[in-house]
């Protein structure tokens, strides 16, 4: 069976899409194609199929990417089509209109997220809330499934009649290579998005009362943002390395004793309630880091359970202060939440779980389309 992915707003080697999903999908013996903006090549037994960037703009994206992505996707006449962005809805709705079998991959909880997009003037975002959830309900009970991403928007698509809903975790593919962190190195790390939501400002005021300790920070994000940082008295213990390959984020770990997750709750995170979908604590403690991390809900059920980490307030100093110093203080103690995290991974949070429910879903479109063509 010919399966292709589709998104006009990630990145070609995105971490869920093309290293997960695809990848896995490549490895269960169907032919996998990718299209996204960007180049054309082979890997990892995927072929990924680049299409021109039309613009770098957001009306630019939703128009003219779209628009190539779907003269792409009819050339290759696929089986199945997976679609990874809101914009795709309506070349799904085409595609299905075709015959072709149709997934839509939710990765977060776009309706309830609108309310807090700074581009729509804020006194329209309830209507453009609403506007935007009815067509996505319409669309998506037509499709032959949905995958999310964390169990609360896999809910909200269900009382919303779709049929078959998928959630497929954003847990780390599981590196069978375990090296211990350095606990003894008095660092504290965080590779990802450097934006207000993950409270890098906190973290860096924390560190100016505890001495000695480096804040290893790696990833993208706004130049303003970045230059806020740079002017805490605290940014003299951060060690700031830019972006890094995928590649490198488990070295990077590898050198500190305490992975950071403080990620502010929002509609996104199912308010305080937080979510599955967020991959950092998840690397970190497949690192075998001990981490330090926003008391949301679900998260501080499971590093309470396998006692890996502390849950704090994200906007208090204090309590990440109290805790960045007693982690960075005591490596046994650190290195035992640690290795208690990666055991916890190794069982319940890693990719290997849920790719099996990804091929089981893959299968079921595969019996459903020989039966079809056999009846048709």
């Amino acid at each position: 069976m010919k399966v292709c992915h589709l998104s006009s707003a990630h990145g070609q080697e995105d971490t869920r899409i093309f290293h997960k999903e695809c990848t896995s999908l490549a490895k269960a013996g169907y032919t996998v194609y990718q299209v996204t903006k960007g180049k054309t090549y082979e890997k990892n037994g995927v072929q990924l199929v680049g299409v021109e960037n039309p613009g770098k703009g957001r009306l630019q994206r939703m128009l003219g990417t779209t628009r190539q992505i779907y003269r792409k996707a009819l050339e290759l006449d696929a089986d199945v089509y997976h679609a990874h962005d809101p914009e795709l809805l309506p070349v799904l709705l085409k595609l299905k209109r075709k015959g072709k079998k149709t997934v839509f991959d939710s990765h977060e909880h776009t309706a309830a997220c609108i309310e807090e997009k700074g581009y729509i003037p804020s006194a329209l975002r309830p209507l453009v809330r609403r506007i935007y959830e009815r067509y996505q309900t319409r669309a998506c009970r037509r499709m032959d499934a949905v995958v999310t991403a964390t169990p609360n928007v896999s809910e909200y698509f269900r009382s919303q009649g779709c049929g078959r809903v998928v959630d497929l975790c954003n847990f780390p593919i599981l590196d069978p290579e375990f090296v211990e962190p350095d606990y003894a190195s008095k660092a504290i790390s965080f590779a990802g998005g450097l934006n207000r939501q993950w409270n890098h400002d906190v973290t860096v005021q924390a560190l100016e009362e505890v001495p000695g300790v480096r804040y290893i920070l790696c990833g993208r994000g706004s130049e303003e943002y970045l230059a806020s940082l740079k002017a805490l008295p605290g940014w003299s213990q951060v060690d700031f390395r830019g972006t890094l390959p995928f590649e490198q984020v488990q070295g990077l770990l590898r050198s500190s004793a305490v992975g950071m997750s403080l990620l502010t709750p929002g509609a996104n995170t199912d308010r305080k309630n937080g979510n599955m979908a967020n991959t950092k604590i998840f690397e970190e403690m497949m690192a075998g880091l001990p981490v330090i991390c926003t008391d949301f809900v679900r998260w501080k059920a499971f590093v309470e359970r396998y006692d890996c980490g502390i849950c704090v307030d994200p906007r208090d100093r204090e309590q990440i202060r109290d805790a960045v110093a007693r982690l960075t203080g005591d490596p046994a103690e650190a290195r035992r939440m640690g290795l208690n995290g990666r055991r916890a991974v190794e069982t319940e949070f890693n990719w290997g779980l849920e790719e099996k429910k990804l091929i089981s879903l893959y299968r079921e479109l595969e019996e459903e389309q020989r039966s079809e063509e056999k009846h048709g």
